[in-house]
């Protein structure tokens, strides 16, 4: 099993864990929701995480001139978002239900991004050379930016503010956490996208960069017009 798998694994678990305790810390109402909802709402989760992933994944490395199949966390983000969207549409359901996969995701993330990092240049998501003190040297002889980390860092740090939030039953996060957490994850990753050696597809913009904006003008969409009050968050324990 190479390294990248065994963060996956600490990542998935860690996640899982994660998940467990905000549970039975503050979200067991938010996460009733999700009950109410049935079978095929976790169905249209993973099957629109999955293809998400792997189109967005797979497309990009072909716009690269790579070949190959591979995964995107963007991809499968924007893949999930959408079909839980289109779920939640056809069930008349209203108000946002993702806040319990805030504290999973930036776990996740902050911890799976160190896999990447340690696959070096096979894994496809290092960053463009640099002459930065802390260039990295994933194998062959050129300095890049570590993006791994950076998007690392930054989601273990939207992590602790979301449990900081959480704590504090703050009203305003409990009714957009998942909105909230979108919104960083896209900005902080399409910052990024610009110190990576991806082919663009719309001037200076690669796949990844359109991706983002669209998550990004979601999460300011469903903002504005989220209720003050929903069912399982403005009333969380």
């Amino acid at each position: 099993m190479n390294v990248h798998a065994w963060f996956d694994i600490a990542a998935a678990t860690a996640a899982a864990a994660m998940t467990v305790a905000c549970f039975f810390w503050r979200l067991k109402d938010a996460a009733a929701r999700i009950d109410q909802a049935g079978f095929g709402y976790a169905f249209a989760l993973v099957a629109g995480a999955a293809a998400g992933g792997y189109a967005a994944g797979t497309a990009n490395l072909w716009l690269s001139g790579e070949p190959g199949v591979a995964r995107s966390i963007v991809g499968a983000l924007a893949g999930g978002i959408t079909a839980i969207e289109l779920f939640k549409q056809a069930r008349g359901i209203t108000g946002s239900t993702g806040i319990i996969f805030v504290p999973a995701f930036c776990t996740s993330v902050a911890i799976g991004r160190w896999g990447c990092f340690y696959s070096g240049l096979t894994d496809h998501t290092h960053g463009a050379a640099t002459a930065v003190a802390w260039g990295h040297d994933f194998g062959d002889g050129v300095l890049r930016h570590p993006v791994q980390l950076y998007e690392s860092a930054a989601m273990a740090a939207f992590l602790v503010y979301a449990l900081t939030m959480l704590a504090r039953r703050d009203p305003f996060f409990l009714r957009n956490g998942f909105y909230l957490m979108v919104l960083w994850y896209a900005a902080q990753r399409f910052c990024w996208e610009f110190l990576k050696t991806y082919a663009p597809v719309l001037g200076p913009l690669n796949l990844f960069h359109l991706i983002c904006l669209g998550l990004i003008a979601y999460a300011l969409t469903m903002m504005t017009k989220e209720p003050p009050t929903q069912l399982g968050v403005a009333h969380a324990p």
